[in-house]
């Protein structure tokens, strides 16, 4: 099983989301990560989707997607040639036992503290998957008390992705 992160350029319109998930679920793959939004044109959305599978699986579901309604574009993200990003944001118990473990690992992750009350701390970490997850579990035994995280958002380097 290969982890793929695809991008479907789409057009902004009510049902798109459900028509592209719908897809997945009709052919039994599962989405690891989806993150929608507005492109540099507000006609467009763009979806970004990561999925464990085996390479005949993306090569069906890009297919299947190319030929729905409202769907403009579909590529398979190359990580050699493409930016990947996540973003978490995580509130951990404020004692004084692990304060100071917080703002070290804080400052190794380049993460940013967004929030100190006299319980909690929370935490802001952007980055490739490998970085967030690295993160989270230097945490897991300073007590994570929340934790919210993003899919992947990506942009291939060097190329125009929309066809037009």
């Amino acid at each position: 099983m290969k982890r793929f992160v695809i991008a479907i350029y789409v057009e902004n319109k009510y049902g798109v989301l459900t028509r592209v998930t719908g897809l997945f679920m009709r052919r039994g793959f599962n989405i690891d990560t989806l993150t929608v939004g507005e492109t540099e044109d507000p006609a467009y959305s763009r979806i970004t989707i990561t999925m464990q599978g085996e390479e005949n699986d993306r090569e069906q579901l890009i297919n299947q997607l190319k030929k729905l309604h409202n769907v403009k574009n579909v590529r398979q993200m190359e990580k050699e040639s493409s930016m990947e990003r996540e973003l978490v944001l995580i509130k951990l118990e404020n004692t004084p036992a692990t304060r100071s473990e917080v703002m070290a690992a804080a400052e190794v992750y380049r993460a940013k503290i967004i929030d100190y009350s006299p319980r909690t701390l929370c935490v802001e970490v952007t980055g490739e998957p490998s970085k967030i997850n690295a993160f989270i579990e230097v945490m897991k035994p300073l007590g994570i008390v929340e934790m919210c995280r993003t899919g992947a958002v990506a942009l291939e380097r060097n190329r125009c992705i929309v066809e037009k």
